[in-house]
């Protein structure tokens, strides 16, 4: 979902356009798979499975990102069946949508993102991966809010099979 405001800059006295977008994205959880959220690893005994290395929060955010510049989608640029992006550092995949939308005029005003799941405990990596995150969108860690919630034991997200991450971006012209 894609919302396009004119606003009027009063000190500079010329129009900001301002876009907003959603992402989200699911993967499941295996064994014997690294877990990759937020660009950082965290210990536990399972990981996301997925074509690349399945950071489920970067996903989404780079969806909301593409989806407030009307630019498609992640699996449009980055395909499960191309070999190039076989267990690819979702890091890197944040880095060329921050190019797409360098290119087209965009930059990256804030995201607010939520990851679901029931374990491990999100809260004590919430910095780490605002200080990763935050370089990537050429913004400050303040305007990277993530967010986590469990699914209060319900679905796969409350069986532990599977990791759902939702987010918003604002961008704007330059």
């Amino acid at each position: 979902m894609t919302f396009r405001v004119q606003t009027l800059n009063a000190a500079q006295n010329k129009m900001v356009n301002i876009r907003v977008g959603f992402g989200y994205d699911v993967h499941p959880l295996g064994e014997g798979r690294e877990l990759w959220l937020g660009g950082i690893r965290l210990q536990f005994d399972k990981g996301c499975v997925g074509h690349s290395d399945a950071d489920v929060l970067l996903h989404a955010i780079c969806d909301a990102l593409l989806g407030a510049a009307n630019l498609r989608d992640i699996g449009f640029h980055f395909p499960n069946t191309d070999p190039k992006y076989k267990g690819a550092d979702s890091k890197l995949l944040l880095t060329e949508v921050i190019a797409l939308l360098d290119k087209n005029g965009y930059a990256v005003g804030n995201i607010d993102a939520t990851l679901s799941m029931e374990a491990p405990k999100i809260n004590p990596h919430i910095e780490a991966m605002q200080n990763v995150i935050a370089p990537i969108l050429k913004v400050t860690p303040n305007e990277v809010s993530i967010k986590a919630t469990t699914n209060e034991k319900l679905g796969y997200v409350g069986r532990e099979e599977g990791v759902n991450a939702f987010a918003v971006a604002l961008i704007y012209k330059k």
